[in-house]
């Protein structure tokens, strides 16, 4: 137990450095943005406390809006996205396996289902985040747009990030 939380605590680290310092910083065609430091939310156990989700959640948005200088618009969305975590579980999870230990991941979960709870989490927040942003609909081609490829930059990324940290995972225990 004690070597899982200390491998969450790094992998939280990792990922919040690597936001801060690399990804904050690409823009692909002035349209998708990339946010993988949502991936630790969604890879927070099942069973977890619904309290320890958000106030996860929210610190860790507090902590890209400290680097990205977003004025809390990341704390907001990271704790409506905690919120919403164990409902879009129940889409594609049996009821009986709520409050079980499990950390959701390609491993665990399967990859179809994995891929479609991670695609659904990140369209989320993709779409929370941008109309944060704007606070209005005046553009809707460029709004759905930012949150269509943010989402499918994202994806593909935290898919990637997973496909390492399950292999790493796996091979220490």
């Amino acid at each position: 137990m004690a070597r899982t939380t200390l491998h969450f605590i790094i992998l939280t680290l990792v990922i919040v450095i690597a936001q801060a310092i690399v990804f904050n910083h690409i823009c692909l065609f002035n349209v998708a943005m990339p946010f993988v430091f949502i991936y630790v939310l969604m890879r927070l156990p099942i069973g977890l406390n619904v309290n320890w989700v958000l106030t996860i959640g929210f610190f860790l948005g507090l902590l890209i809006d400290i680097f990205s200088d977003t004025y809390g618009m990341n704390a907001l969305a990271g704790t409506v996205l905690a919120m919403l975590r164990r409902p879009v579980l129940r889409l594609y999870l049996p009821p009986e396996d709520d409050a079980s230990p499990l950390e959701p991941s390609m491993h665990s979960l399967g990859t179809e289902t994995y891929a479609k709870y991670l695609l659904t989490m990140t369209l989320l927040y993709c779409c929370l985040i941008f109309i944060i942003e704007a606070f209005s609909f005046f553009n809707p081609v460029q709004l759905i747009s930012r949150i269509v490829a943010s989402t499918l930059l994202s994806w593909v990324l935290m898919l990637g990030i997973d496909a390492l940290v399950s292999k790493r995972f796996s091979r220490k225990k």
